[in-house]
């Protein structure tokens, strides 16, 4: 189940792109309350847990800034295709390698800690990947990349974060270090979180209906405490 849920979020978020060409608006609501719904999720969920289990705080916060400088590092390539916004001008002549690389990685990262944790990070995991994916699908289709290059794309994106739960539940040196992991992967959901929530909206005004798709995202964390 896990699996599927992973896989198909990305390709069902896809699929609307040429279904019903979701609108920019819908897009940054849904990126508000994915962000909310995850930093919910970490702080409320992954941080309390982490702490708890570890006898060392002071290594569990090491690695969480380091899980921050490590995600600004890969943004770095992926021009902030993990927080929706990809800032990549391209003409389709050559393919966004580095967008493709840092993308992989963090699909990768995502999973991870999911066979270690409630099912909340989960779901926190697929409300994240769907709009990223809207985001990601339009971009590819607009820059006129081929259909082959764009579907293998796709599924390529999709198929990673299921190979790391796969890997961080079977392989000894993910087992081994899970509290680590957990904590840099925290500070990977901190930094993006944060940025989707708190960047700078269109002329710096209120924006009510993104202040209530944040809201709903914490409101739903809460529910599951």
């Amino acid at each position: 189940m896990t699996y599927f849920l992973l896989i198909s979020s990305v390709l069902l978020a896809s699929l609307l792109v040429f279904i019903i060409k979701p609108n920019t608006k819908i897009v940054r609501l849904l990126l508000a309350f994915s962000g909310a719904y995850l930093l919910s999720v970490t702080v409320l969920h992954l941080l309390p847990d982490v702490y708890t289990v570890s006898s060392n705080s002071t290594i569990v916060g090491i690695f969480i800034l380091i899980g921050i400088i490590l995600q600004s590092v890969l943004e770095s390539f992926s021009k902030g295709a993990e927080h929706g916004h990809i800032h990549i001008h391209s003409d389709g002549k050559e393919f966004p390698t580095l967008l493709f690389v840092s993308l992989s990685l963090h699909a990768f990262s995502e999973g991870l800690p999911i066979h270690n944790a409630d099912e909340n990070l989960l779901w926190a995991i697929v409300v994240h990947k769907i709009p990223i994916a809207i985001v990601l699908t339009t971009f590819l289709w607009q820059a006129k990349y081929s259909k082959k290059e764009v579907f293998a794309f796709l599924i390529f994106f999709a198929l990673m974060s299921p190979l790391g739960v796969l890997l961080g539940d079977k392989i000894p040196f993910f087992t081994n270090y899970t509290t680590e992991i957990t904590s840099l992967i925290i500070g990977v959901f901190l930094h993006i979180s944060t940025i989707i929530l708190f960047e700078s909206t269109e002329n710096h005004k209120f924006n009510l209906q993104k202040f209530i798709a944040i809201l709903l995202g914490v409101i739903l964390t809460l529910l599951t405490l």
